[in-house]
């Protein structure tokens, strides 16, 4: 199904649209504004999945045994020292 609706564009917005149709990128302007609402649902569905992962990738992490990390202590001791005593 496809509804008509009327907007309102900026004249850059509508010399942008009419240089594209014009150059053959896209048919017409209502095929060009098409091709943006469809990048921006992709967008959209690439940014849920990345946020889905990283909140996946948190939840995984914070099942770690506390064993598993490391102690900041001992980590950076060495390198406290060497700062500490100028070397």
């Amino acid at each position: 199904m496809t509804v008509k609706i009327t907007f309102y564009l900026t004249d850059r917005h509508h010399q942008y649209l009419k240089d594209k149709v014009a150059e053959g990128i896209y048919a017409s302007t209502s095929a060009a504004v098409l091709a943006a609402v469809e990048q921006m649902i992709e967008d959209e569905q690439a940014s849920d999945a990345a946020l889905g992962a990283m909140a996946d990738e948190i939840r995984s992490r914070s099942t770690d045994l506390r064993e598993a990390f490391f102690d900041h202590d001992e980590v950076f001791a060495q390198a406290l020292s060497q700062l500490e005593s100028g070397e």
